[in-house]
């Protein structure tokens, strides 16, 4: 099910009512070992992440150095499976950030690194008015995230949280601690970026 402004509550807040129109996609970097990401995921992130993977194949690490969210679920889940199904490590630097659909892209690692003062936000979908958990947990909006969860090994406790720690219009910046009780990195840093620290990247 496709929920257009799921993960860009939050992007909306910053970018007004014109932000579909307003956001920077995603756009990739390359070198030897590593494809570098920037921007906000949407229907056409899978076709240049071939390109660039065409250009660097022995390259098997995605740095997410800043990636707010997504305008399109469907896509970036389609995207995230592939990461996870073509073995990549995925890496947030210590001064990059992952919120929203990129949290999910992060998890998508076989390997999950997260370097000392990175971001990992979180939130609720939203679509129109309705928040995540005004379903029942047995509605069938939510499959598609629990079956990508489960997909790559990820708790569905996990899911449940999101959509309690902060509505679609705000974001939750995760701590040390939150980040190794989902078990969401392979080696968790002893701090994360704070709240005001990620606020202003």
């Amino acid at each position: 099910m496709l929920k257009y402004l799921t993960t860009a509550g939050w992007l909306l807040t910053l970018l007004g009512p014109c932000y579909a129109f307003d956001y920077s996609p995603v756009s990739f970097t390359g070198t030897e070992t590593q494809i570098i990401a920037r921007g906000t995921i949407d229907s056409g992130t899978m076709e240049r992440f071939l390109e660039i993977s065409h250009r660097y194949p022995k390259a098997k690490t995605l740095v997410l150095q800043q990636i707010e969210g997504s305008i399109d679920d469907e896509a970036n889940l389609s995207f995230s499976r592939y990461i996870h199904d073509e073995g990549f490590a995925t890496l947030v630097p210590g001064d990059g950030l992952v919120a929203s659909g990129g949290t999910d892209l992060f998890l998508a690692g076989r390997e999950r690194l997260l370097e000392s003062g990175a971001c990992v936000g979180v939130h609720s979908w939203g679509w129109d008015d309705d928040q995540g958990k005004d379903f029942p947990k047995d509605a069938p909006e939510h499959q598609d995230y629990l079956d990508y969860y489960k997909h790559i090994g990820i708790p569905a406790d996990f899911y449940w949280y999101t959509l309690d720690i902060a509505s679609a219009d705000d974001m939750h910046w995760m701590s040390a601690q939150e980040v190794m009780r989902y078990g969401m990195a392979s080696h968790t840093p002893s701090d994360l970026g704070t709240a005001q620290a990620c606020n202003m990247r």
